[in-house]
């Protein structure tokens, strides 16, 4: 599955570029003219990298890129900034504000892809060596533990694989096929089904937790991993 790109831009022509290269590279793209609509959106959508413009309407994309670091859902989203002011100054204070990478205007489409791409594999070691913590349940990705209150559970390694996804992605339900190509990769052939059984076993594991309500069905979709009842 491709990943999805939540680009954060008032200017609609400069959008519109940024969306035709970034779909051309096969990503999947998001839209909003302004922080508030972006908040809005991040509410419903996770998207695996914000690329966010500096200079916008209201709440500057410094001040949005400071409330992102400061909401557990978000602080880790890879943030690339976009602005005109290309001084190094300017951009120094854009990497202070918890941004991964800063770009300036004017783009450069072959650039901006692959600074994306840069950004989203830079990060996948970093994010693997954290721990995760969802309602009390810790994932320690060095020592390969699950625990729950300070009790270990006994994982099994897809389970673990398909647990640590879940919680890297909260709120936000995947079907079968998206989680078999995320967990399993798309070299593999698995039957859609099989989905299911690792889901049940995980779900076996959590109970003595009972974390296992965290994880919940979606009727004519798959599985979400959430908090929210």
């Amino acid at each position: 599955m491709s990943s999805t790109i939540l680009i954060v831009e008032d200017e609609p022509a400069i959008r519109e570029m940024i969306r035709f290269t970034l779909e051309g590279a096969s990503y999947r793209t998001l839209e909003a003219e302004h922080a508030d609509q972006a908040r809005k959106l991040l509410q419903c959508e996770n998207p695996d990298l914000i690329l966010l413009d500096w200079m916008l309407p209201g709440r500057s994309g410094l001040e949005f890129a400071e409330q992102l670091r400061q909401n557990p859902k978000t602080r880790r989203m890879p943030i690339i900034m976009v602005s005109a002011k290309g001084e190094e100054e300017d951009r120094v204070r854009g990497l202070d504000t918890g941004a991964d990478d800063y770009i300036a205007k004017p783009l450069s489409p072959r650039e901006l892809v692959a600074r994306i791409k840069a950004v989203l594999r830079r990060l996948k070691p970093r994010d693997a060596d954290d721990q995760i913590e969802v309602s009390g349940l810790v994932m320690d990705n060095v020592s390969h533990r699950v625990t729950a209150e300070g009790q270990p559970l006994d994982i099994a390694p897809t389970e673990y694989r398909l647990l640590n996804f879940f919680m890297t992605h909260l709120d936000r339900a995947f079907s079968r096929s998206q989680l078999l190509d995320q967990v399993w990769g798309d070299q593999i052939y698995v039957e859609e089904r099989t989905v299911d059984v690792h889901v049940r076993r995980l779900r076996k594991a959590l109970e003595p937790s009972g974390h296992h309500r965290l994880l919940q069905t979606v009727r004519g979709v798959g599985y979400r991993f959430s908090e929210k009842a």
